[in-house]
């Protein structure tokens, strides 16, 4: 009876040994396949922020037009005017950066272009500056917006900086539109869904910085 017990106790042993090797074996498979599809991620998303000058037989973006009013009122609905071309006609992203004093920069925001808005495009991003604690600004406060466009290879455009004052002014949407956007139909591109959150920190003025 020991002698069958040991020679059972060696057979699990033995068996449980083989199903650590091959549930060791299923991992490192999968553990690749993630491991390729982040690094073809990687292609897209991550090498963004390091982009500088276009990749090889390739040609960046080029914001060619912009306008944005400067100050309005806490919770304002904001609306960034961009015109922009790419000779390769494969613009894919509008990218945009809000820095904010007592808080730095905030994640990029993504904005997806239409196909066929890749060779060129004519149109306003909006921000409804409300989201988030945005309505808590407090007035005087000053941010900054920075906007690019990317194409499908990586490419980023110039960067345009936009800044703007929480301060209530009279007739704040009452603005004239400059050329090229006082011309024709001038499209929404996307919104941007940057929550704002007020400097310092506590209660209603958001999460401590």
């Amino acid at each position: 009876m020991k002698a069958g017990r040991g020679g059972l106790t060696i057979k699990l042993v033995v068996f449980w040994d083989m199903r650590k090797k091959r549930f060791a074996s299923l991992a490192f498979f999968f553990g690749l396949i993630f491991l390729f599809a982040l690094t073809a991620g990687a292609a897209t998303i991550f090498t963004y922020s390091g982009a500088k000058g276009p990749r090889p037989g390739t040609r960046a973006p080029i914001i060619t037009h912009t306008f944005a009013v400067e100050k309005g009122y806490t919770g304002y609905i904001w609306k960034i005017y961009i015109e922009a071309e790419d000779p390769d006609g494969d613009m894919r992203w509008i990218a945009s950066v809000v820095d904010e004093p007592g808080y730095s920069s905030y994640p990029t925001d993504w904005i997806i272009l239409k196909p066929e808005k890749g060779k060129h495009f004519r149109g306003y991003i909006q921000w409804n500056t409300s989201s988030g604690l945005g309505y808590y600004m407090p007035e005087w406060t000053i941010i900054t917006l920075k906007v690019s466009v990317f194409d499908r290879a990586g490419n980023e455009s110039n960067e345009v900086i936009f800044p703007f004052t929480f301060e209530l002014t009279r007739a704040q949407y009452e603005y004239k539109l400059p050329a090229p956007f006082d011309q024709g139909d001038i499209p929404r591109l996307g919104h941007i869904t940057i929550d704002l959150y007020p400097p310092g920190g506590g209660g209603t003025s958001g999460p401590a910085r």
